[in-house]
């Protein structure tokens, strides 16, 4: 009996514990039962009582009384339908000067009357309110403005600091929600998420949950205070939600916390939010499944990738200038992100290419420097790859060229830099795909395509589907989006050189090129 490689075994425990997550997260969508003749707690909004809605602002997150200033309130608040309340907000001096501010949101039954001037305190005591508070400010560092390079400065531009520290910034949108579900809840057994959020009055009901959706809140939405506004406009956007988004929205919170703690940056996380914002079970569950199984082929691919590689002792088949343009067009293309601010969930993907790249341009070298006898095979995949470099110099040069003077003269730029990465990354995605030809033309050539990694290009090809979706999902520059269905492309007609040139595997040694499949005259002939 064959027991299973440890491949297979690493992948079905991976397999099995993605499962257990998605289970896990279908739970959270199932409301508890409430089993008869046992205590259960009931809400307060099954009755369908009028409440009232009361937004103060604050510098403090607890402030004393009269340290507080009213934004907005109605005393008839639709909870049942979402809705969003524009407003226009006074800006605190203190606030202006780096400082933070706060929202304080209350709901409340209709028939309490409240001041504007009551204090903040006095209505968290109140048993049948209900509160929630929300930072509307972030520090964050200011976004470097772009110019154009070779235009003329402004006369000012040497006086202005470049900010190098985080600032004040606030959220020009915010959502806070409410759980509208009619559910009842059993007291032995209550969703732990929930324990803190819950106000008991009248025995066993419990008030409306209010609660921010940090979800919703994106770094895109942040706008810079300077100490000279005074006044800013910003939308506070209210929405129902059910018990399984709450339960849902409280159990990934910590997870956003620790992210950040673990140096993850704000589009990082909004990334991740993006995936949990549509909180569908099975678009949310679908999300998981593509993520994990593009995971698994990531490390699969560049696990085979490592292993062909460390075996190959000739470059037979193999175009020496694809694999320099890999090197080469991975590590720019991660230059490119990093310098874009891109997701962490799309750099480390990139970055550990990048290093896998440069390793077999490494190999490459060496082996075509310790090589003292070559095949005819191997001589004439390099005439064959010389050959439609040359052809492809005629096309690729001017092209990349002129789009590097077009950019810097009619695009705005960050720094020099920043416009030498965007030019080389430009070439690389617009006209990267014509380096992916020589290749195509070895095979051509020699009318093989038993050279190539297969097992690890497949991991790849499917991986480029997968990166499809994710494209549109995770934020990714819009060249990188259009990158992946240029790979598409190339990966289709990589398959049909293999259905053109079948792989005979009942051959011996299946995996290397016979030099009877080009019609080289003397296939014993050996170059010295």
């Amino acid at each position: 009996m064959q027991w299973p490689s440890l491949n297979l075994i690493l992948t079905e425990i991976f397999l099995t514990y993605i499962a257990y997550i998605i289970y896990s997260l279908s739970l959270l969508f199932v409301a508890p039962t409430c089993e008869e003749g046992k205590p259960c707690l009931t809400t307060y909004l099954s009755k369908t009582p009028r409440l009232q809605l009361q937004v103060y602002s604050s510098v403090d997150k607890y402030p004393n009384n009269g340290h507080h200033e009213f934004v907005y309130g109605t005393e008839d608040f639709n909870y049942t339908h979402p809705n969003n309340f524009p407003l226009t907000l006074n800006v605190p001096r203190k606030t202006r000067n780096n400082g933070t501010l706060y929202f304080h949101v209350v709901v409340a039954p209709s028939s309490k009357k409240y001041s504007k001037n009551i204090a903040i305190n006095d209505m968290r005591k109140d048993p049948y309110t209900s509160y929630t508070i929300i930072k509307m400010t972030q520090y964050t560092v200011p976004e470097a403005k772009a110019f154009n390079l070779l235009g003329e400065k402004d006369s000012n531009s040497q006086k202005k600091k470049e900010y190098i520290r985080p600032v004040t910034h606030i959220k020009s949108r915010v959502m806070f929600t409410i759980m509208t579900d009619d559910v009842k809840l059993p007291v032995q057994s209550l969703p732990m998420e929930l324990v803190n959020h819950l106000k008991i009055v009248q025995g066993r009901t419990f008030l409306p949950i209010i609660n921010n959706d940090f979800l919703q809140s994106r770094h895109k939405d942040l706008v810079r205070i300077t100490p000279q506004n005074d006044t800013i406009n910003i939308t506070l956007q209210y929405s129902p939600m059910s018990l399984g988004k709450l339960r849902l929205l409280l159990q990934i919170e910590p997870t956003m916390h620790a992210m950040k703690n673990l140096g993850f940056s704000e589009k990082d996380i909004d990334s991740v939010k993006e995936i949990f914002a549509d909180t569908n079970i099975y678009i949310l569950g679908g999300t998981f499944v593509i993520a994990a199984i593009h995971l698994l082929f990531d490390c699969l691919a560049f696990k085979n990738d490592v292993s062909y590689w460390r075996q190959r002792d000739n470059l037979i088949g193999l175009s020496k200038w694809t694999v320099i343009w890999r090197g080469f067009s991975q590590t720019v293309i991660f230059l490119y992100l990093l310098d874009q601010g891109s997701s962490l969930l799309v750099l480390v993907p990139a970055g550990i290419a990048s290093i896998i790249e440069m390793w077999k341009l490494k190999k490459v070298f060496n082996l075509r420097q310790s090589t003292s006898s070559k095949t005819v095979a191997e001589i004439k995949t390099r005439e064959f790859d010389a050959e439609s470099m040359r052809y492809l110099s005629y096309l690729l040069y001017p092209l990349v060229i002129s789009g590097a003077i077009y950019s810097l003269l009619y695009q705005p730029h960050r720094s020099w830099y920043s416009w030498s990465i965007n030019s080389l990354v430009n070439g690389v995605y617009v006209f990267g795909f014509l380096f992916m030809l020589p290749q195509l033309f070895v095979n051509y050539k020699l009318k093989s395509v038993s050279h190539l990694p297969w097992r690890a290009f497949m991991y790849k090809a499917v991986n480029t589907f997968i990166d499809d979706v994710f494209a549109f999902i995770i934020v990714t520059p819009t060249a990188h989006r259009i990158a992946c269905f240029r790979d598409d492309a190339v990966f289709l007609v990589y398959l049909y050189q293999r259905w053109l040139y079948p792989v005979d595997k009942s051959r011996p040694n299946a995996e290397t090129i016979g030099e009877e499949s080009v019609n080289f005259g003397n296939s014993d002939k050996k170059t010295n």
